[in-house]
This record gives C-alpha cells, sequence and structure tokens, in this order.
C-alpha cells in the first residue's frame, strides 16, 4: 500500500519502506536492498501522550511553544494578562524632543522614552506616557489617573530631596506605602519602590543612566513576575573576562555599563549617572561588590545583559 508520510498506517501494517529503494512493477514492488532496521514509523504517544503536560504554568508562548499548544489540538490557551503600566517624567525643565534647542534653560525628556522601550521588552504595555510639571496638585491628579489605568505607575524623577522633589508626595494621598526608598547601588542610589492599593509604583532617579540602571534592576523583575514567569529570571547574570581594566569600587555596590565583545567585556567611557551618548553603545552591566578592588583585564566580572 502506498502511504504519504505523516499518514496513518494501514491496519495490519508495522513498516514503511521509502520510496528510494523501491521499484514498482504492475502490482508488485521489488526492493533493491534488505529493508533497513529503521521502521520509518511513530508510535501513538511517541511525541507526546494523553494527561502529559506539554507547556507549564508561566512558560513563555515563543512561537516554539505555540507549535506545542496547537499540536496539543488546543484553540485557546490560558494566559496572563500583560502587565499595564504609566509613565511619567517630572521636571520644570523638560520639553519634547525637538523643542530644548528653540527654548533656554530647558532639556529634551528622554528618560520615558528608554522606560517605555524597556516595559516592552519586558512583557509590559504601555497605557500611557506623560511630562508632568513640578506642580504637586497637577502631579497628585495625575498620579491618581496613573492609578486608576495602570497595574505599575513609573515615576521618573523627583527622586532626591529637592524642594520640588515630589515623586513620593504625589502618591501620598492615594495610600503609598514604601517597601523601600533608597538603595545602596551606584548609579541609582534614590531608587524606591511602593504600593497604592494593589498597584505598585516604582520611582526612578532623573538622571538618565541611573534611570535606565535601576529600570532594568527593580522594573524588569516586576514585570516578568506580573506576567506569570519567575521574577528571577530577569536577573540572569554571567561571568565574563574584561579586555580593559576596570577601577575599585566604592562603598555602594556598582553597576558600570559595558559593552560585549568577541574577547569579553569592556566598560563604556563615560560611567556619569547623566551619560546619555556612551549609554546607547551599552548593552551589559558589569557588577561590582562594595569595596571591590581595581580589576585587571582577563579578570572575570559578573554582567547581565542590559
Amino acid at each position: 500500500i502506498r502511504i504519504f508520510t505523516g499518514a496513518p498506517m494501514p491496519a495490519g501494517a508495522d513498516r514503511v519502506v521509502m520510496q528510494e529503494v523501491v521499484r514498482r512493477e504492475g502490482d508488485a514492488v521489488l526492493f533493491a536492498e534488505p529493508p533497513s532496521p529503521a521502521r520509518h514509523v511513530r508510535a501513538a504517544g511517541s511525541d507526546f501522550a494523553a494527561g502529559e503536560a506539554l507547556l507549564e504554568s508561566g512558560t513563555r508562548l515563543t512561537p516554539q511553544a505555540l507549535v506545542a499548544a496547537a499540536a496539543a489540538d488546543r484553540d485557546r490557551v490560558e494566559v496572563f494578562i500583560r502587565p499595564r503600566v504609566a509613565v511619567l517624567s517630572t521636571g520644570d525643565e523638560l520639553v519634547a524632543p525637538g523643542l530644548a534647542a528653540s527654548a533656554p534653560g530647558t532639556i529634551p525628556e528622554s528618560v520615558s522614552f528608554g522606560v517605555a522601550a524597556l516595559v516592552r521588552a519586558w512583557g509590559g504595555g504601555v497605557v500611557s506616557r506623560q511630562r508632568l510639571r513640578d506642580d504637586l496638585p497637577s502631579l497628585a491628579q495625575a498620579a491618581a489617573a496613573a492609578l486608576e489605568g495602570a497595574d505599575v505607575v513609573v515615576v521618573a524623577g523627583g527622586a532626591s530631596v529637592g524642594e520640588r522633589d515630589y515623586s513620593k508626595a504625589m502618591f501620598q494621598d492615594l495610600g503609598l506605602r514604601l517597601e523601600f526608598e533608597k538603595a545602596a547601588i551606584k548609579p541609582g542610589k534614590p531608587i524606591w519602590v511602593g504600593r497604592a492599593g494593589d498597584r505598585i509604583v516604582v520611582g526612578l532617579p532623573g538622571n538618565p543612566s541611573a534611570a535606565m540602571v535601576t529600570a532594568r534592576l527593580f522594573l524588569a523583575p516586576i514585570l516578568v513576575g506580573l506576567g506569570g514567569r519567575r521574577p528571577e529570571e530577569a536577573w540572569a547574570w554571567r561571568t565574563a573576562p574584561l579586555v580593559s581594566p576596570l577601577g575599585a569600587c566604592g562603598d555602594r555596590e556598582c553597576f558600570h555599563r559595558g559593552r560585549s565583545t568577541v574577547d569579553g567585556v569592556r566598560p563604556v567611557g563615560n560611567q556619569d549617572s547623566s551619560a546619555q551618548k556612551d549609554l546607547a553603545t551599552a548593552d551589559l552591566l558589569i557588577r561590582r561588590r562594595p569595596a571591590a578592588r581595581a580589576l585587571a583585564a582577563g579578570e572575570l566580572v559578573e554582567v547581565l545583559a542590559f
């Protein structure tokens, strides 16, 4: 009986012989050589069987995972909702990109664009992105609106100790409960995380490099967890050799921006918390423990994809 690849086996048959070694003469077939030990038959249940879990809870629906779900004859699967994120940037000095050159005393607002892109990269959806002035009543109004429509509210700027740093105060009447309000890291010491009701609020420093480093370290795991996966997946540290020297670390844990190379990792030139040019070239964070000594080229460091 002639069958095609993937067809069910005819009743009583237990072997398929590939047509490349078969010659047909009328109703007879001739084999050029004895059939090989391979039967070319996939037994029922050889891939997966009834009752077997194909995709564990928390599995990301990659293209490969979707193949497995469809192969199980399922037309739909239960998923976690994509975390909804509102991004608020604060500062009287901030204007939209394209306007700063004609407005003395202002700078282009850049952090919210990077934070929004990071949110999307880690499975969140950006429901709003606003630039706000340092006016507490209007900030409080914006905070209330953001909490209504988002699972996570990210505030960039106003996280230090200045007279017009309102990032926490704007949530005070909304029941803000702080989990922590600073971290012993560099850059990004002013980072804070809290809750307002069942919403999570993340306060990032206003300096661009510091904001992106702390967003990667603190916001990314939050988004991964809300998306149904283990938050630790966002902290996949590994070791890599330095291709250039790295100075000693101070009394705070240091996260240098670095660039991967064929031979290892190289710190980018400008490590200032406000740097933006060299930030664009960084694709790794280099972790140094407090009071760590200076390192020479060739020594190993902990790195995290950035």
